[in-house]
């Protein structure tokens, strides 16, 4: 009998030593994640590993895709318009994150609204734009010819270049983004210190500057190119058979072939060149400089293979000494903007902002066609969208499926985020890291395992089943935008209110969530712009007459482009616009 008091008072002691921190917020979010992307990812494995005769384990999936000259000739062509688009992405938006990075907090959060408009600007709407400017009789080649520049048509679209136009407009504004918080923490006194001691422009650059933006720079580059491996929609309008990318096949082994194990097995092979890409980020700079706002990021450099680091280091010299000719264009000590660079800045926002310029105009056209300029206006395909039921229905349930999401995935999010500010738990960076899952792998291989999951849970074409696929996706973002205003959160005063008798709940009713008022507006208005623009979960889970407007838009854009989805695309871009204009000035107060 004693011996078991005695056992009951040891777990008794256990219990109540085991005390619930606030690591235990994230556990909704972690249980969101491990069922609706962990598990269905497990799944797709598993399923590549099946055969249709073969009992148990066989790979004859993987030899049929090694043995087909068709599907190495696509996974290469996936991996290369990928890494081009990483590459052009991050070279032509390094300018101006840099310039960006130089302005004064007011300024450059005005100059950011026009990165950022592009970036959460449907992909269908910029690349309706981009088939427009760059199409046969489109304002680029109507151009051209009517200047004499040249005789005929010029092929800007149904091939590589069309396919890397649309690719980089759309991954460059995520690369500027990536890159201009590391810029904004390099302390600008180190490149004056060498120049006083004699460096020259070039020098200062490439042996100063360049090194210290490098994790921002890698950090734009990978998030590119692991996007850019799941791209369809560009390829899709803007290619021909030789741009096929590996998303477009995944797609048809799903939708029309129904072959679901070939499907996971190129969806695998999409998640192991996101892994690889990861890994080698991480031996360099570590996966947390991902969200860093300074370039602390180099800290992670020290796992780097020293030969590579000081090969590295004989390049930029190279690079120094190519660009030493140069030097007399360097910065003189002032802050106005030169002439070239100037012009450069200009050329770039005008690329961004190309497809709002160019649908604008075409949604009031009178005609039937599309042409540009209109040559007649009118405002009958407003009339006709407003007028359509299924158009209307359409926006409605993205309305309505985007309210949803921003609820959940902020709750979600901010909690996360919260249980990682206020907690020191050495699993800390497994819940970044799974928190940021859903931003690092693919789309479309989301999009696949939640299909596969929810056809055997009764969740296709469900408005359910949209908001758990859309707030998959916007966890992240919300995650992010609350863990960056936690992270200027003074906790002393949370403290200041218990000690005055405060519990937990009332200090976090009446304390926490209004200091954090901006942020969570702001986190919910990207996740409403997160879900409202996203097509691929819709793509799959949603159907008949539950179609979304982005779906709507894709099937209409299949059958012909019509100044009805010129008008469609307006009243996206001005939804997007305000809502963007209303979470800046959320943030502002």
């Amino acid at each position: 009998m004693s011996s078991l008091a005695s056992d009951l008072f040891t777990r008794g002691s256990a219990l109540s030593r085991l005390k619930v921190g606030p690591m235990w917020l994230a556990a909704p979010a972690l249980a969101f994640v491990a069922v609706f992307l962990l598990l269905p990812m497990l799944r797709l494995i598993g399923l590549s590993f099946t055969g249709g005769e073969t009992r148990g384990a066989t790979l004859e999936h993987y030899q049929h895709l090694a043995d087909t000259p068709v599907y190495m000739r696509i996974l290469w062509i996936t991996f290369r318009i990928s890494m081009l688009t990483a590459f052009f992405s991050v070279l032509l938006g390094y300018p101006v994150a840099a310039w960006l990075a130089r302005l004064p907090d007011k300024s450059r959060n005005k100059w950011l609204f026009l990165v950022l408009l592009p970036f959460w600007t449907s992909y269908l709407v910029k690349t309706f734009a981009w088939m427009i400017m760059l199409g046969d009789r489109g304002l680029f080649n109507s151009i051209l010819t009517g200047s004499g520049v040249t005789e005929s048509s010029l092929d800007l679209m149904y091939n590589e270049f069309g396919v890397l136009v649309g690719m980089v407009h759309a991954m460059m504004p995520l690369a500027i983004l990536t890159m201009v918080p590391v810029m904004t923490g390099i302390d600008q006194r180190l490149p004056l210190a060498a120049g006083s001691l004699g460096a020259k422009r070039s020098q200062r650059f490439w042996l100063i500057e360049f090194p210290l933006a490098m994790p921002g720079v890698a950090a734009g580059g990978l998030l590119t190119f692991i996007t850019s491996l799941g791209f369809f929609i560009v390829p899709a309008y803007l290619g021909g058979r030789s741009q096929t990318m590996l998303a477009q096949i995944i797609i048809m082994q799903v939708q029309e072939l129904v072959n679901w194990a070939f499907a996971a097995v190129l969806s695998v092979m999409l998640v192991a060149a996101a892994l690889v890409a990861i890994w080698i980020y991480d031996q360099f700079f570590g996966l947390s400089s991902l969200t860093q706002a300074s370039s602390e990021g180099t800290k992670g450099s020290k796992k780097g293979v020293r030969w590579l680091r000081r090969a590295g280091q004989g390049v930029l010299n190279g690079l120094a000494w190519i660009c030493s000719p140069f030097n007399h264009l360097g910065d003189r000590g002032d802050d106005a903007p030169r002439p070239l660079r100037g012009v450069y800045l200009g050329v770039l926002f005008l690329f961004l902002l190309a497809p709002a310029i160019i649908v604008l105009p075409l949604a009031f056209t009178g005609e039937q066609t599309l042409a540009f300029p209109p040559p007649s206006y009118s405002t009958r395909w407003f009339s006709e969208y407003f007028g359509s039921q299924i158009w209307i229905s359409a926006t409605l349930r993205s309305f309505g499926v985007a309210f949803a999401t921003a609820i959940l995935a902020t709750l979600l999010g901010g909690m996360a985020a919260l249980a990682l500010a206020r907690s020191d738990s050495k699993f800390g960076k497994t819940v970044f890291g799974l928190m940021l899952a859903p931003m690092i792998v693919p789309r479309i291989v989301i999009a696949v395992g939640l299909f596969y999951l929810m056809a055997q849970i009764g969740l296709v074409a469900s408005n359910i089943g949209l908001i758990i696929g859309h707030t998959l996706l916007a966890i992240p973002f919300t995650f992010i935008a609350i863990g960056a205003v936690l992270k200027g959160y003074d906790w002393r005063l949370d403290q200041a209110a218990a000690t005055l008798g405060a519990g937990r709940i009332k200090v976090l009713r009446l304390i926490t969530l209004p200091l954090l008022r901006g942020g969570i507006i702001s986190a919910a208005l990207f996740a409403f712009v997160t879900s409202f623009d996203e097509l691929t979960i819709a793509l799959f889970i949603s159907g008949g007459l539950k179609s979304t407007l982005p779906k709507q838009m894709w099937d209409d854009m299949y059958l012909q482009l019509n100044p009805t989805l010129a008008a469609v695309s307006v009243v996206v871009l001005v939804i997007v616009t305000l809502i963007l204009l209303v979470a800046q000035r959320v943030q502002k107060s």
